[in-house]
């Protein structure tokens, strides 16, 4: 199916040139051709290059990233660190860094929502991934604080069923990570 429109677009130039060499019976289906064609095949350029993007920016990264890089929420799994909270709401895109940098949260656990769940609300979301982020006492001693995020219902439109619980050191300065232990407290 794929082919169809750049097939149309070199049959139409080639049926253009034998129109032009012989009369011009035929020319404009031969024109429609080529018009038809360069849409096509433009509209399947364009649909290849999204669906590249919409993969890149939801393929999950490595747990600790080599470097720091902006990457969307989607794309976070457990051992992120995150250089820096954005303000309360939506979260779409966070600057990750490798855990020995300093940060200010690091994603500790995962929950996922079921594929096929229906959609539960944002209030009932929120609380399912609260309920599965919980700080060990030591690091709540230290000042560490738990910060869910959990899909949005527009999120859950498009796939997203992974809410993320985060350890957070208020400031950041944090090298290491909390996973291992090694996470160092400023």
């Amino acid at each position: 199916m794929l082919l169809v429109a750049p097939l149309a677009l070199v049959l139409g130039i080639v049926a253009l040139r034998r129109t032009s060499a012989h009369g011009t019976r035929g020319r404009g289906m031969a024109v429609a051709a080529v018009v038809l064609g360069a849409l096509g095949t433009l509209g399947v350029v364009v649909a290849v290059v999204v669906g590249f993007v919409t993969a890149q920016t939801t393929r999950p990264l490595p747990g600790d990233v080599g470097s720091a890089r902006d990457a969307h929420a989607m794309q976070l799994v457990t051992g992120t660190c995150v250089e820096q909270l954005p303000a309360d709401g939506s979260v779409d895109v966070v600057r990750v860094v490798p855990c020995a940098q300093p940060h200010e949260a690091q994603v500790v656990t995962e929950y996922d929502f079921a594929e096929n769940a229906v959609w539960p609300g944002q209030q009932a979301a929120d609380a399912r991934v609260a309920r599965a982020c919980v700080l060990d006492d030591t690091e709540t001693a230290a000042g560490v604080r738990p910060v869910t995020w959990a899909p949005t219902e527009q999120g859950w439109s498009r796939g997203d069923r992974r809410g993320l619980c985060l350890a957070v050191v208020a400031g950041g300065g944090v090298t290491g990570s909390f996973l291992d232990g090694s996470a160092t407290l400023p």
